[in-house]
C-alpha cells in the first residue's frame, strides 16, 4: 500500500502525467521505496477508482493526448491519515545476510567474491545518495525545487532538513553495509589462517 501514498506524496506537489511521475518517482521516493515502472500505471488506476486521484485528458500537439492527475480531497485526507499513522514495520528479508549466514558451504574465493560485490553495490548506492545530499544542500534537486515552489515561507526549512535527514540515514546504511562486507573479508582470511593452522599441527602429528 506504501506505493500509493509515494504516489500521492508527488502529485501533492502538482499534477502530473504518468509518465511524469515515473520519472519523478526515480529521481525522488524510488531511492526509500522501489517500484518498477510495470507497476506504477495500475495503481494509478486503483487510486482512480477510488477517488484519490483524478484524472483528465490533456491535449497534447494536434492529435496526441496525454492523462493528467490530481490529488482529491479524499486522496489528501487519505495521505495526511498515512502519516498520523503508526508505521507496521514488515520482517526483514535480507538476499545478502541471508546468504552470508550460510557461506560456509562455499569456497573461501567464492565468499570473498560476495563481500567484494556486495561492497561495490553499495559503494554505487552510497556514491548516488552522497551526490543527492549535495544536490540538496545546492538546492539542485529538480523535486525538492518543485516542491520547495509550492511551500509555505515558514515550512521550507523543515522541507529541506527532513530531506536531508532521509539521505543521511540512506549513507549510514551504505556504510555500514560496506565495513560489514569488508569485515566479512577479514573473517574469511582469519578462518583460512585458523584452518592452516590446524593442518600444519595435523602435519606435524604425523
Amino acid at each position: 500500500m506504501s506505493l500509493r501514498y509515494a504516489l500521492l506524496a508527488l502529485l501533492r506537489v502538482g499534477p502530473l502525467s504518468g509518465y511524469e511521475l515515473q520519472k519523478q518517482f526515480a529521481m525522488s521516493v524510488g531511492h526509500v521505496w522501489h517500484a518498477p515502472d510495470s507497476q506504477i500505471y495500475p495503481e494509478l488506476r486503483k487510486m482512480e477508482a477510488e477517488h484519490l486521484i483524478e484524472g483528465e485528458e490533456q491535449t497534447r500537439g494536434q492529435r496526441a493526448t496525454r492523462r493528467i492527475y490530481h490529488v482529491t480531497d479524499t486522496g489528501e485526507q487519505a495521505f495526511l491519515a498515512w502519516m498520523h499513522t503508526p508505521l507496521k514495520y514488515a520482517r526483514v528479508r535480507d538476499p545478502a545476510h541471508l546468504r552470508a549466514a550460510y557461506l560456509e558451504a562455499a569456497t573461501p574465493e567464492a565468499a570473498r567474491e560476495f563481500f567484494r560485490s556486495h561492497i561495490m553495490q553499495w559503494e554505487g548506492e552510497l556514491a548516488q545518495w552522497e551526490g543527492e545530499l549535495l544536490r540538496i544542500d545546492e538546492l539542485a534537486n529538480p523535486m525538492l525545487v518543485r516542491r520547495l515552489a509550492v511551500t509555505q515561507p515558514e515550512d521550507r526549512e523543515r522541507t529541506i532538513a527532513f530531506k536531508r535527514f532521509t539521505y543521511e540515514g540512506l549513507v549510514e546504511r551504505a556504510r555500514g553495509e560496506i565495513a560489514w562486507a569488508r569485515r566479512g573479508l577479514k573473517l574469511i582470511d582469519e578462518l583460512d589462517r585458523s584452518a592452516g593452522a590446524r593442518a600444519d599441527r595435523d602435519t606435524a602429528r604425523v
